[in-house]
């Protein structure tokens, strides 16, 4: 893509509205327009990184075995007076009419939706366990939005819903979604530690909340510090498997949010293991067993032939909200430093010199050599001054500079810049790109 003809309108200057780091750094890369108080436009850099947390959202679910399916963000509210929250959720829930005074909603989530679909369907233990996913933007009327996306009034959330003939198999499809969300936050360049949690207006008694630690997170957690150092499942796991030891070990070690705290038991942990620290929400899974599904006559013939209830669980994920954690994760005086797995541009091509016969020919030539190898690049082919040109680069956070100027052809080199360590290697245009195309293979 080349910059002239992209829509990146960078801010100099940094927003008064922005309180936290994220929020600053995505107003000021163009990755975000504010609409109205917690409303956000995703302008095109956003976006793609939008993009690439929910391909790996959703390459990490599919493995899980959860099927992927679209429902609509406004919702009956004669579903919600089924399971009994319509009266219950409060201020936080949009409530509208239409034209012919139906009342509905702006889906804030989509327990009862789901369940509708389910009920409508399925009729037999033998299509269980079921576990269905979308990705779907909610609403939320928050009395004080603030910190940009992380706490927004409309927000992108991946949700998954597990239906189960009884509590044992609900568990084994929560341990899924537990490995699952495991593997994703690391994906995403993100340590996340599971912690015991409230279940809050979702309901259930089994709920664990994924927090990464950040000096803005919203709540205080309390960790052991031993889990900072645990290894995820890898690729080859297998979520046919028994996954409960995977989940005991992760569960084991003193983890829990504020709400959840136990003082004494965490004053038992060697001070040196003892982690008390600021952290981010970024997923939480749910187990309610049938505080949906019974209310709603979500029923299935057991192997007995009797009708039973089945038992449930949610999962969601906050896709728009990553990436706002993740900015807050991986930045520094500069500008965003985005892990590469959801980097919006692999590398930024710095033209030093537009204009300049000999400096254009070699920036087009490696333009066209990297997307041919399909190596996703940033084109700066703008009169710009150079400094101007290098601030935006390590604004927007790219992984790798490839700097081109008419005196470094001179001596038939090209210089690449590593944006998270700052360190520099000059190669000839070539090599370069062997490189290059070799890191992102």
């Amino acid at each position: 893509m080349r910059l002239s003809r992209y829509f990146l309108p960078i801010l100099r200057e940094t927003p008064k509205e922005a309180e936290i780091v994220s929020h600053r750094l995505m107003l000021r890369a163009g990755m975000i327009r504010q609409q109205s108080a917690g409303i956000y436009s995703w302008l095109p850099l956003g976006q793609r990184v939008l993009a690439s947390i929910g391909r790996i959202v959703r390459e990490e679910q599919d493995r899980a075995g959860a099927i992927e399916i679209l429902m609509p963000t406004i919702q009956s509210a004669e579903l919600w007076r089924e399971s009994g929250r319509y009266e219950d959720y409060g201020l936080e829930m949009l409530r509208i009419e239409d034209r012919h005074e139906r009342e509905m909603l702006y889906g804030p989530t989509n327990e009862e939706m789901v369940t509708e679909i389910f009920r409508s369907y399925v009729r037999s233990y033998r299509e269980l366990p079921l576990n269905l996913y979308h990705i779907q933007w909610k609403f939320r009327d928050e009395v004080r939005p603030r910190f940009g996306v992380m706490r927004g009034r409309e927000f992108l959330m991946k949700d998954a819903y597990s239906f189960d003939l009884d509590q044992e198999g609900a568990r084994a499809s929560y341990n899924r979604m537990f490995v699952a969300y495991l593997r994703t936050f690391d994906r995403l360049g993100l340590k996340a530690i599971p912690m015991r949690a409230e279940s809050g207006p979702i309901g259930g008694d089994m709920s664990h909340e994924f927090i990464i630690l950040a000096d803005t997170g919203e709540s205080q957690v309390f960790s052991s510090r031993r889990l900072l150092d645990m290894a995820v499942p890898g690729e080859d796991t297998d979520f046919s498997a028994d996954l409960s030891p995977i989940v005991d070990a992760w569960t084991t070690p003193y983890a829990a949010t504020e709400e959840k705290h136990d003082p004494a038991a965490f004053e038992r942990l060697p001070e040196s293991e003892r982690v008390s620290a600021r952290g981010i929400e970024v997923g939480h899974i749910f187990y309610f067993g049938t505080k949906y599904s019974e209310p709603m006559g979500a029923k299935v013939a057991g192997p007995d032939g009797q009708m039973r209830t089945v038992h449930m669980g949610s999962y969601g994920i906050g896709v728009s909200r990553l990436v706002a954690a993740v900015i807050e994760a991986s930045h520094d005086d500069a500008g965003i430093i985005w892990p590469r797995n959801i980097t919006p541009f692999h590398v930024g091509l710095v033209n030093l010199k537009p204009g300049d016969k000999n400096t254009d020919l070699a920036c087009e030539t490696l333009y066209a050599r990297l997307a041919k190898a399909g190596v996703e690049v940033l084109y700066d082919d703008v009169e710009a001054r150079a400094g101007a040109k290098f601030a935006t680069m390590d604004l927007i956070g790219l992984p790798h500079q490839l700097i081109v100027g008419p005196k470094g052809l001179e001596r038939d080199e090209v210089e690449i810049k590593n944006r998270r360590d700052g360190s520099r290697q000059n190669l000839s245009p070539d090599a370069a790109v062997n490189w290059l195309v070799a890191e992102w293979r």
